[in-house]
C-alpha cells in the first residue's frame, strides 16, 4: 500500500474510532446489542446478546465489534487508543457486575477470549480460556474455590493456550511435556495428575516458553488481554481461516469480532462439565437432541480427543435437572431462531451456563429435511425454507459419495471441477480407458490436460484427473456435463504419459494402480475407497416443487447425447440450452468421415464426406428431440477449429521424423493411424504422413480460440452448415409426422458481425424450407446466435434484427473480455485470489462489473429491437447460484447448465426471485 494512502487510511480509522461505539456489553439479563447485529457483533456476539436479553443464563462479558478487526489491519496491526480506553471501561463494568477484580490476588476475574465472525467458521480461528491467571492470581483462585487441583489445572491450560495462540509456539511442544510428566508419574490420563504435578507442569511450561521465544510468560493481566485480543484478530488471516472463507465464499473484508466473557468452569469436579450439541441431528436432519459432553473438563477437552466424550443423552442420568434445563433452553432457542442451533454449554457446580448458540452447520440431506420439517412445524414458510438450503449443497445429493467411515490416504489436492466420488485404475490415454472398460475394469483417466478427442475415454472413465486446466477447462466442462467426477488443475502431480505414470513428491502411481477422486473437495486419494450412492428423498422432490412454484427463470441443460438429455429431464430440465454438435463428431464411427471432410481438397469431396455424416447427425437429433418430449432444444452448429479433429501437429512431426529414420511407421497412436488411411495421395506411408502433416500445418493457428472457428467455418465451408441444417430439420419433420411438437432452435456460434449471421441464416433458411417442403409438414424453427464476443454485445441491436434468440456463451465471453485463455490461467487466477487481486474466479462466478455489464447491454440492446427476444445463458455460469441470481436480475428467460447442476440452478433461480422481492428480502437479510 502506498504510504500516502496508508496514512490517509490510518487517519480515517482514528476518526472513525473517535466517534463510533466499538464495544458492547452483555450480562445480568440485559445486553446492549441484539441478535440481528451480526454485521457489527459477529455471529457469536449477536447470539450472546440475544440469549442474554431472552433471560438465558449467559456469563457476562463484552464484544469488540468486527470493524475493529479492519481497523487493526489498516493501522499496521495496532488498536487505536480510543478503542483501548473503551475496552477498559467495559472491563471495569464487568468487574462491577461480578464483584471481582481483573488481576486481583484475592478474588480474581478470569475471562475467555474468543473470535466470532458474522458467518460461522468453526475451528478456524483462535480461543483462549482462563485469561487473567498469573503467579499472584492463582493464589486467589485456590482460596476462593478451595480446590487447589482445579486452580493449577486452569493455570496450566491457560499457559498452554496462550503460548500456542499468542506466542505462536506449536501445540506439540506442550503436549510433549504433558506426555513426559504422565510417564514420570505412571498415569494414563491428565485427570490422574495431582495438584502438585500440575503446579510443576506450570513451571515447566513457563521455562519452555522462555527457552523457545526468549520471552517470559506475561504476568501483567492487561498485557495478557491485549495479546489475546490481537491474536484473535491475527487469526482472521491465518491459513485455515483464509482457506475456509474461500471454500464458503465468505468475504475477507467483514472481519471478526472478539468476545471477552467471564469464565465459568467445567473442570471443578464431577458436579461440573462442558459440552457441545445441536437441537437436531446435523448429519441426517432427524429431530433428535444431539451432542456430547464431559464431566470435570473444559471446552477444548471435548474436541481434542484426549478423553472420549459421552452422548448428551447420558447427561439425563448424570445430572437430570441440568439436562432438563439444557433441553428446554435449547428448544426455546431453536423456536426463537426458527432453525437448528449449534450450542456450547458449561456446567459449574450443577449450574448451567450457555456459552454460545448459532445456526448449525448441516449436510445437504439434513438441510433439506430440516427445511421441510420446520415448515410442517409451522415455524417457517415455504419461501423461507427455500432460503435455508444452499443451492451448491445439493451437489452432495446428486453424486456418489465416499463412505465417511472408510480410511483414506490423501496424496494431493486439485480443483474440485466436477463433484462426486470415483475410484478406478489409473490409465493415461483415452483409448486405454475405452479398452480397459471393455474388459470390465473401472478406470480413472489421468491426463496432463484433456482435449475434445479424449471424449470417448472420458465417457469410459469413472473420473478424470488433469494436471492443467481450471474449473471451466475442457475436462471440467465435459465432466460436469457427463456427471463424471473430475479433479482438474492438480499442479502438484507430474504426469509422464510416455511411461504411463504420475508422481506426487515421492509417491509414484503407475498405470493400473488404484486411485480415488473426490470431485467435491479436489482430493486425490491413493488406493480404492468404497463409495455410497446418494439417495434423493421425498423431501428433495418437495423442496424442488416449491422452488419451481416461485422461480421466474426457466432452467435448461447442456446436453449432447440422448443419455445426458434423459438425466437432465429427470432432474427437471425444461429443455436443452446447448447441444454441442462437435462432440458428436468425435465418436469412433464418425471421426473418419469428419477427418475425410477436413482432408478433402475440393468441395465435392467435402460434400461426399458430409453426406456420410448426415444420417448419423439426424439420428442424434432424433434422440435428443424424443428425450426432451416437446421441450425446446438449442443446437449449436460446429464451433471448434478443424485441427482439433486431426492428430496433434507435434505428434505428427515426431512420427514423420521417426519414419524418416526407420523407413516405416511404428506408431501406436490410433488417431494418426486412422488419419493416414484417409490421405488420398498415393505413395509410401512416409509420403502420406508428410501430406497429413502439411494439411495440419495449413490448419495450424497461433491462437485457435480466436481463429478459424464458429460461424467462420460455416461462412468458408457453407456445406457444413447445410448438412447440419438438413440433419436437424429432417429429424424434426420426422417427429412432426408422428404428431410430436418439436421446435428446434438453431444457434450460430461466435458471431461478431451482423453480416456473419445474415450469411449463415440465409443458408439455414434455404435448406430448412427445402426439407420442410419435401416432407409436407408445418414446422416452426428458430435461428439465433451465441453472444460470446464483446463486439456482439455492443452491437446486439443490429444482430437482434436477424436473430430469434440470444444465448450468452459466458465461457468465451469471459475469456475474450478479460483477455484470458481459460485453459491456461488456473495458476494466474489462483495467485490473484491468494493475493487479493480477484475475490472470485471469473470463470466460476460471473464477473458482474465487466462481463455482466456486456450481458446487460446485450439484453437491453437486443430487446430495444425485439421486445420479446428470448435470451438465455449457456456457459458454465448457468449452474453457479451467484451467476443465476444475476441472470434473474438482468431479465433473462432461462439459464442452461450441466445436467447434474439443474437442481442447483432451479433452487438458485427460486432464491433469486425471493431475494429480489420484498417477500424474501427480510428472511434473506437475517441469514
Amino acid at each position: 500500500m502506498p504510504k500516502v494512502a496508508e496514512k490517509k487510511k490510518k487517519s480515517a480509522s482514528k476518526a472513525k474510532s473517535a466517534t463510533k461505539k466499538f464495544v458492547y456489553f452483555f450480562g445480568n439479563g440485559k445486553a446492549e446489542g441484539h441478535g440481528t447485529m451480526k454485521d457489527v457483533l459477529g455471529g457469536k456476539g449477536a447470539g450472546l446478546a440475544e440469549m442474554t436479553n431472552a433471560g438465558v443464563p449467559v456469563p457476562p462479558g463484552f464484544t469488540i465489534v468486527t470493524e475493529t478487526c479492519r481497523i487493526y489491519y489498516e493501522s499496521g496491526k495496532k488498536i487505536p487508543p480510543s478503542i483501548e480506553k473503551e475496552m477498559e471501561i467495559h472491563l471495569a463494568r464487568l468487574e462491577k457486575s461480578l464483584g471481582k477484580k481483573f488481576g486481583d490476588s484475592n478474588n480474581p476475574l478470569l475471562v475467555s477470549v474468543r473470535s466470532g465472525a458474522k458467518f460461522s467458521m468453526p475451528g478456524m480461528m483462535d480461543t483462549i480460556l482462563n485469561l487473567g491467571l498469573n503467579d499472584d492470581t492463582i493464589k486467589g483462585l485456590v482460596a476462593s474455590t478451595n480446590n487447589e487441583r482445579f486452580a493449577w489445572d486452569s493455570y496450566r491450560r491457560f499457559i498452554q493456550m496462550y503460548g500456542n495462540v499468542v506466542m505462536e509456539m506449536g501445540k506439540e511442544v506442550f503436549e510433549h511435556v504433558i506426555s513426559r510428566m504422565k510417564e514420570e508419574k505412571n498415569v494414563k490420563l491428565d485427570t490422574d495428575l495431582t495438584a502438585s504435578d500440575l503446579k510443576d507442569m506450570v513451571e515447566r511450561f513457563k521455562a519452555l516458553i522462555k527457552e523457545k521465544t526468549n520471552k517470559a510468560f506475561p504476568q501483567d493481566v492487561m498485557d495478557q488481554l491485549r495479546g489475546a485480543r490481537d491474536a484473535v484478530f491475527r487469526s482472521w488471516m491465518n491459513d485455515r481461516a483464509i482457506y475456509y472463507r474461500k471454500q464458503n465464499d465468505i468475504p475477507a473484508s467483514i472481519g471478526t469480532a472478539v468476545n471477552v466473557q467471564s469464565m465459568v468452569f467445567g473442570n471443578m469436579g464431577d458436579d461440573s462439565g462442558t459440552g457441545v450439541g445441536f437441537t437436531r441431528n446435523p448429519a441426517t436432519g432427524e429431530k433428535k437432541f444431539y451432542g456430547e459432553y464431559l464431566l470435570n473438563a473444559q471446552g477444548e477437552d471435548v474436541v481434542a480427543g484426549v478423553r472420549t466424550p459421552l452422548p448428551i443423552a447420558n447427561l439425563e442420568k448424570d445430572m437430570p435437572k441440568v439436562f432438563k434445563q439444557l433441553y428446554d433452553t435449547t428448544k426455546k432457542l431453536e423456536k426463537h431462531y426458527r432453525d437448528i442451533q449449534d450450542f456450547e454449554f458449561t456446567i459449574e457446580k450443577n449450574k448451567l451456563f450457555m456459552l454460545q448458540t448459532r445456526t448449525g452447520k448441516r449436510t445437504a440431506a439434513a438441510a433439506v429435511k430440516i427445511a421441510i420439517d420446520l415448515v410442517a412445524e409451522k415455524l417457517i414458510t415455504k419461501e423461507e425454507a427455500l432460503l435455508r438450503v444452499e443451492p451448491i449443497q445439493l451437489d452432495q445429493l446428486l453424486h456418489p459419495i465416499f463412505d465417511p467411515k472408510a480410511p483414506k490416504e490423501v496424496i494431493t489436492k486439485g480443483l474440485p471441477a466436477s463433484p462426486g466420488a470415483a475410484s478406478g485404475q489409473a490409465v493415461f490415454t483415452a483409448d486405454h480407458a475405452v479398452n480397459w472398460k471393455a474388459e470390465g475394469k473401472k478406470v480413472i483417466l489421468v491426463r496432463l490436460e484433456t482435449s475434445p478427442d479424449d471424449i470417448h475415454g472420458m465417457d469410459a472413465a469413472e473420473g478424470i484427473l488433469t494436471a492443467r486446466g481450471g474449473m471451466t477447462s475442457h475436462a471440467a466442462v465435459v465432466a460436469r456435463g457427463m456427471g463424471k467426477t473430475c479433479v482438474a488443475g492438480c499442479e502438484t502431480i507430474r504426469v509422464d504419459e510416455h511411461n504411463r505414470r504420475f508422481t506426487v513428491g515421492s509417491t509414484v502411481v503407475n498405470e493400473g494402480d488404484w486411485i480415488s477422486l473426490n470431485g467435491s473437495t479436489g482430493e486425490v486419494i491413493k488406493g480404492k475407497v468404497p463409495t455410497m450412492d446418494a439417495e434423493l428423498s421425498g423431501d428433495f422432490a418437495t423442496l424442488m416443487g416449491w422452488a419451481d412454484a416461485v422461480r421466474l427463470l426457466k432452467v435448461r441443460a447442456n446436453a449432447d447425447i440422448p443419455r445426458d438429455a434423459k438425466v437432465a429431464r429427470e432432474f427437471g430440465a425444461e429443455g436443452i440450452g446447448l447441444c454441442r454438435t462437435e462432440h458428436m463428431f468425435f465418436a469412433e464411427d464418425r471421426l473418419p468421415h469428419m477427418q475425410a471432410m477436413i482432408l478433402a481438397t475440393d468441395e465435392a469431396s467435402r460434400r461426399e464426406a458430409l453426406k456420410k455424416l448426415l444420417p448419423m447427425q439426424k439420428s442424434d437429433f432424433l434422440g435428443l428431440f424424443e428425450a426432451m418430449d416437446g421441450f425446446p432444444v438449442t443446437i449449436r452448429f460446429l464451433d471448434p477449429p478443424l485441427h482439433e479433429f486431426l492428430p496433434k501437429r507435434e505428434e505428427l512431426m515426431v512420427e514423420v521424423a521417426k519414419m524418416e529414420a526407420s523407413g516405416k511407421s511404428t506408431t501406436d497412436n490410433e488417431m494418426i493411424k486412422k488419419a493416414l488411411e484417409l490421405v488420398k495421395q498415393g505413395g509410401s506411408d512416409l509420403h502420406k504422413a508428410k501430406a497429413l502433416l502439411q494439411r495440419v500445418e495449413e490448419l495450424h493457428e497461433f491462437n485457435p480460440m480466436l481463429g478459424h472457428r464458429g460461424c467462420r467455418l460455416g461462412v468458408t465451408y457453407p456445406e457444413i452448415t447445410e448438412m447440419q441444417t438438413e440433419a436437424v430439420i429432417e429429424a424434426a419433420c420426422e417427429l412432426a409426422k408422428r404428431g410430436k411438437k418439436i421446435i428446434p432452435e438453431i444457434m450460430i456460434p461466435l458471431v461478431g458481425d451482423t453480416a456473419e449471421l445474415k450469411n449463415q441464416k440465409a443458408i439455414v433458411v434455404k435448406k430448412a424450407e427445402e426439407v420442410i417442403a419435401k416432407h409436407g409438414v408445418k414446422l416452426e424453427y428458430l435461428i439465433g446466435t451465441m453472444i460470446e464476443l464483446p463486439r456482439a454485445a455492443v452491437t446486439a441491436d443490429k444482430i437482434a434484427a436477424e436473430a430469434d434468440f440470444f444465448s450468452f456463451g459466458t465461457n468465451d465471453l469471459t475469456q475474450t473480455t478479460f483477455g484470458f485463455s481459460r485453459d491456461d490461467t488456473a495458476k494466474i487466477i489462483r495467485y490473484y485470489q491468494d493475493n487479493g487481486i480477484y475475490e472470485k474466479d471469473p470463470f466460476q462466478v460471473l464477473d458482474r462489473n465487466g462481463v455482466g455489464q456486456l450481458l446487460q447491454m446485450g439484453v437491453s440492446k437486443g430487446r430495444s429491437v425485439k421486445p420479446k427476444l428470448k435470451v438465455g445463458i449457456c456457459g458454465e455460469h448457468g449452474g453457479d447460484p451467484n451467476s443465476v441470481e444475476f441472470c434473474h436480475i438482468s431479465g433473462l428467460n432461462y439459464v442452461s447448465c450441466s445436467p447434474y447442476r439443474v437442481p442447483i440452478a432451479r433452487l438458485a433461480a427460486a432464491q433469486a426471485s425471493l431475494k429480489n422481492s420484498k417477500k424474501g428480502a427480510k428472511e434473506y437479510s437475517s441469514k
